[in-house]
C-alpha cells in the first residue's frame, strides 16, 4: 500500500475508491458504463495512463462475473455468435494499445472524451439505430471501432451498446453478451498493456486495490436493480457521463 502513495496522494486514492464504487454501482444496475465512468472520473485528477492502468483489473473481474451469470454454456454461445466482433476488436485493441505511451496526454484525453460525449448525447436525445439483417461487415466495422477505442482508453462500451441496441437484443441476452465482450476485451487489454508498459510493477497495486470497491458497487447495484426506475437512472448516468466527457475534451483542448 505504501508504494501507492508514490503515484498518488491519500486524497486521490480515496477519490479513486469513490469513483470505482460508483462505476460498479452503475454496472450492477444497467450492465455497462463501468470503464467510461472509471476513466472519466479518474481522468479528472489523474494522468490518463495511470487512470487506464487503474481500471483494467476491476474491469476484468466485474465483466467475468457478468459474463458467467447465466453459466459457461450461455457465455460460450455468445462467444460463437459474436466471434467476428471479438476477433476484429482484438486485433485493433492490440494495435492501438501500443499508442498509449506515444500519444501526448492532450490527444489521449480527446480520444477518450469525444466518444464518451457523442455516445452520451446520442443516448440522451433518443437516437437509435436498427439493423434488421446484421452483416459480418458491419459487425467487423463496429468491432474495429470498439477495439481501437478500447486499446487506447479501456472503453469499448459506446459502440458495443449501440450495436447491440440496434440488433434489438433482449435485455437478459444483452447483459450476458456485454459481459462476454467486455470481459474478453478486458483480458486482452490487460495483456496488451503489460506489453505497452501501462500495467507494470508500479501501477499493478493501484489496479488491485480498486477491485474491492468495484465489486462493492456491483453488489449494491444488483440489490437496487429492481427498486429503481432504470430508465431514469440511466438518463441521469448519461448526463453525468456527458459532463465528464465534456470536461475531458476541455482538458484536451485547453489543459
Amino acid at each position: 500500500m505504501a508504494s501507492l502513495f508514490t503515484l498518488l496522494s491519500p486524497s486521490e486514492l480515496a477519490l479513486a475508491f469513490a469513483v470505482t464504487t460508483l462505476a460498479g454501482l452503475v454496472k450492477g444496475l444497467v450492465g455497462f458504463a463501468m470503464p467510461m465512468i472509471t476513466m472519466s472520473g479518474l481522468g479528472m485528477f489523474l494522468a490518463p495512463e495511470l487512470a487506464l492502468a487503474g481500471l483494467i483489473l476491476p474491469t476484468v473481474v466485474a465483466n467475468g462475473l457478468q459474463a458467467l451469470r447465466q453459466g459457461p454454456r450461455a457465455a460460450l454461445g455468445s462467444v460463437r455468435r459474436f466471434r467476428v466482433f471479438l476477433l476484429v476488436g482484438l486485433v485493433f485493441l492490440l494495435a492501438s494499445s501500443q499508442l498509449v505511451r506515444v500519444l501526448p496526454d492532450a490527444t489521449l484525453l480527446l480520444l477518450i472524451g469525444i466518444p464518451i460525449t457523442l455516445f452520451s448525447l446520442m443516448q440522451l436525445i433518443g437516437l437509435r439505430f436498427s439493423l434488421a439483417a446484421p452483416s459480418r461487415a458491419i459487425e467487423a466495422a463496429v468491432g474495429a471501432v470498439a477495439g481501437f477505442i478500447g486499446g487506447l482508453s479501456g472503453i469499448w462500451g459506446p459502440p458495443t451498446v449501440a450495436y447491440l441496441t440496434a440488433l434489438n437484443t433482449p435485455k437478459a441476452d444483452q447483459m450476458r453478451i456485454q459481459g462476454v465482450i467486455y470481459g474478453m476485451g478486458a483480458v486482452a487489454l490487460l495483456g496488451a498493456h503489460v506489453g505497452s508498459g501501462v500495467m507494470r510493477v508500479e501501477t499493478l497495486p493501484f489496479s488491485l486495490v480498486l477491485i474491492p470497491p468495484a465489486l462493492l458497487g456491483m453488489w449494491l447495484g444488483g440489490r437496487f436493480q429492481d427498486r429503481i426506475d432504470q430508465e431514469t437512472f440511466r438518463r441521469a448516468t448519461l448526463a453525468v457521463l456527458l459532463l465528464a466527457g465534456l470536461n475531458l475534451v476541455r482538458r484536451g483542448l485547453i489543459g
